[in-house]
């Protein structure tokens, strides 16, 4: 029987961690050990106890007692346990990294080229954006892992777009993608966006767009820019943000903000959640968050949404994207029997009951698993988050590729996108000089 337990997020390695006394695995020889995971605590109330059976399932069969310990992402929790299991050379076998996480921590991770590069000859192409933050050097550091992984699409209020917009979601993106007619797919670009929001604002039900310097802002502001084409750092540290794809970008950009409240620009990332539960709001920009608690809180605001691609820019249409990934630390006990158990936890069957138990919000970097009956089969209405994962001419992109990822992860980090769109709107800077700026400040990534 597997023992799953949860212990405090920040008892480090250095204290001693059930990992560093777990008896070793022997692949193939079923012998009994102890397999340990710190795993970041899923916000979908219920959607932990999908990876607690899965654990107990594949623990039981292989005689391995798995422990996982599920940790906050709140304060940064489950980022300042990994640092203090690195640091310390101890801890658990497993562990889940958010973001830019797994280019940290790179020298302390298990290459884990065979496990992907398997699951890639199994399902197809992978995400480039996983790719982008995980095979660091040409080689795989972290595996994709479903929990916790997300795009951000738009989620709009259909009956409010239909009403004062003119323009029916549900008719340009129905829940079958075959049915999809291109003329509509392709009349959704960053230019009707922006009409729409003008219509919507002048309703009195305004889109709720963030753009402060958090993960939400940043990912929506990034496929805005990569729909122009804005590059800000080439992949041969070539400073290329001084471009008239930024210019029209940082325009696009501009109009929308004139349709928002500017309360925008103080907004957390639950911020546009309780815009939108609140029935005040007409759309964002996120995973099914927003729709799965208004189904709660708001049943008939949830009942009237409906999640589709983002529009289209001249070089087209691109989604924010942030997987999550699980790394096997080098100091680890039962590397194979860690590397096994990802494995079975990364096959489209244990995947399919991950997505199930986060009623839709939980994605792989699979685009062949998009088939799963979750995204179709959660209601209300039924259908609603069937947009969800990317489909269609939709690319999954992040911000600060294609430089060199610890330079990506600077322009990420320090939001540079959504600050120079408040420096043109709010601050009212001529938009050459918040170019400037922003070239000063990419250079000082490349200096770091």
């Amino acid at each position: 029987m597997s023992s799953l337990s949860r212990r405090s997020v920040l008892k480090t390695a250095a204290l001693g961690s059930a990992a560093a006394v777990a008896s070793p695995y022997v692949s193939g020889a079923y012998a009994a050990g102890t397999l340990t995971l710190g795993c970041w605590d899923h916000w979908v109330p219920g959607a932990n106890k999908a990876l607690d059976k899965l654990a107990q399932d594949w623990g039981e069969k292989n005689k391995v007692e798995v422990k996982i310990d599920y940790i906050t992402s709140q304060g940064e929790k489950d980022k300042l346990t990994a640092a203090a299991e690195a640091q310390a050379g101890t801890g658990h076998d497993i562990m889940s990294h958010r973001d830019w996480n797994i280019r940290i921590h790179q020298d302390k991770l298990e290459p884990l080229d065979d496990l992907v590069n398997g699951l890639i000859k199994q399902y197809g192409p992978i995400s480039p954006v996983a790719e982008y933050l995980a095979k660091i050097k040409g080689t795989w550091r972290g595996v994709p892992t479903t929990v916790g992984s997300q795009v951000k699409p738009c989620c709009s209020r259909f009956d409010l777009y239909k009403e004062h917009a003119g323009i029916d979601v549900r008719d340009m993106f129905p829940a079958d993608e075959k049915k999809w007619d291109k003329a509509k797919v392709d009349s959704w670009t960053w230019d009707k966006y922006v009409e729409s929001a003008q219509k919507l604002h002048k309703a009195g039900f305004p889109v709720g767009l963030p753009l402060g310097q958090t993960s939400d802002a940043v990912d929506w502001v990034g496929g805005l820019f990569n729909a122009y084409g804005v590059v800000m750092v080439d992949a041969k540290d070539n400073i290329k943000i001084n471009s008239d794809e930024t210019r029209q970008a940082m325009e696009i950009a501009r109009k929308i903000t004139e349709s928002m409240s500017p309360d925008v620009f103080a907004w957390d990332d639950a911020g546009n959640n309780r815009w939108l539960i609140s029935g005040k709001g007409a759309g964002i920009m996120n995973p099914p968050s927003a729709w799965a608690v208004a189904k709660r809180d708001n049943p008939k605001v949830a009942e009237q949404c409906w999640t589709h691609p983002v529009p289209r820019g001249p070089k087209g249409r691109f989604v924010g994207q942030l997987p999550q990934f699980y790394g096997v630390w080098q100091f680890s006990k039962n590397k194979q029997a860690a590397k096994d158990f990802l494995t079975y936890i990364s096959q489209k069957e244990a995947v399919a009951s991950l997505v199930e138990a986060s009623v839709g919000y939980d994605l792989p970097s699979f685009k062949s698993m998009y088939d799963l009956k979750t995204w179709n089969e959660v209601e209300p209405p039924k259908g609603t988050v069937y947009g969800y994962p990317p489909r269609g001419d939709e690319q999954t992109s992040i911000v600060g590729a294609p430089a060199r990822s610890e330079v990506g992860a600077q322009i990420y980090n320090q939001a540079i996108n959504t600050v120079m769109i408040s420096k043109f709107t709010q601050g009212k800077e001529k938009l050459d000089d918040v170019i400037k700026w922003a070239e000063n400040e990419l250079q000082g990534t490349l200096r770091a």
